[in-house]
Order: structure tokens, then sequence, then C-alpha cells
């Protein structure tokens, strides 16, 4: 069994026991969510689509950690006048454990 679900303006598969990383959440190392943007439930042959979300579905995620993601370098550089920038960036990250799918 597994589910799409949307968070953070991403689209993720997600099965039971798998580990994403999704946009920061505002939660605490251990606590369960309940994730109710669910789009698409699959059960073998059984595939559930919403429109635009599943109704009564959830997924059930646990906060493994909050971290920083790599970073990413962004460069400008023109020739001849000696123009050259460069800029950095992390993103916050949430470390989600995908626990049950439910479908009501």
């Amino acid at each position: 069994m597994y589910a799409i679900i949307e968070t953070g303006g991403k689209q993720f598969r997600v099965a039971a026991n798998d580990t994403i990383n999704v946009e920061k959440l505002d939660a605490k190392t251990g606590e369960t969510l309940s994730l109710s943007k669910v789009l698409l439930v699959a059960d073998g042959d059984k595939v559930t689509v919403g429109k635009p979300v599943v109704a009564g579905a959830s997924v059930q995620a646990t906060v493994v950690f909050q971290k920083r993601g790599t970073r990413v370098r962004a460069e400008k550089f023109k020739r001849r006048t000696g123009e050259y920038h460069r800029r950095g960036h992390r993103q916050y990250m949430t470390t989600l454990k995908i626990g049950t799918i439910s479908l009501a």
C-alpha cells in the first residue's frame, strides 16, 4: 500500500516505514503528525484518486529530527568587468518516518 501526499508545495510517494525529508514543519522531535493532504491511495489493484484530495484519507508520520539541507550555491559572473557574486542557501528540513496509511 502506498500514497501520494503533498506537503511544502511538493508531492511525495510514501509507503509504511519510509523516511522522507520535507520542508520544515512546526513539530518537535518524536511528535506524531497526521498528514491529511493525500492525493492518491493505492492498495494492490485498488487505486483511489482524489479530486483534489482523497476524502477521509490520512497518513500518520513521526518526526525523526529537524535539520538543514545541503548547501545550494548561486554564482553570478560577468566577464572582463570583475563582477562576481556568490551566494549560498541551506533550507531547513524535517525528517519524517511514515507510519500508517488509512483510508476511512
